[in-house]
């Protein structure tokens, strides 16, 4: 078992999460509109969901023996998701950036699955169920877009 490739994958998974969490937990606050209260109620289900995967992708890098870094200087430095706006935003805006949030999210994660086939079973496994979430909530958020 290679543990630092499987390291490196599950803590670049930990920071894409860390920065999802927060960043819908920005746009939680900030959302505005006509359908603030659903879209405002969906970002707290996507920050809980962001967490919980999180924690569940440090947790296993930490059981195999590599260190998980989720400090905010570390997931400021090396997020590869696109910034939240600031300020007060429309629903269609947050709606938008989260979607182009979250397919960023599921794109990257797909692809360690791919790799984890041949390194773990146990962390690729751990890596399709946080996909299969983030992919229902990508879904619920898309929807509004129609």
């Amino acid at each position: 078992m290679n543990r630092e490739r499987i390291g490196t994958d599950l803590q670049d998974t930990l920071i894409e999460l860390t920065d999802l969490a927060l960043q819908a937990k920005q746009l939680h606050w900030n959302v505005t509109g006509p359908t603030f209260l659903s879209v405002h109620e969906q970002l707290d289900a996507l920050t809980d969901e962001a967490r919980a995967g999180g924690d569940a992708v440090a947790e296993r890098a930490v059981a195999l023996g590599q260190p998980a870094d989720g400090r905010v200087a570390i997931v400021a430095k090396e997020t590869p998701l696109p910034e939240a706006p600031d300020g007060r935003l429309p629903t269609a805006a947050v709606v938008a950036h989260t979607v182009r949030v979250l397919d960023t999210v599921i794109e990257r994660i797909r692809t360690r699955i791919a790799q984890l086939d041949s390194l773990d079973l146990v962390s690729q496994d751990l890596l399709i169920g946080i996909v299969a979430g983030l992919e229902k909530q990508r879904w619920m958020f898309d929807a509004q877009q129609a």
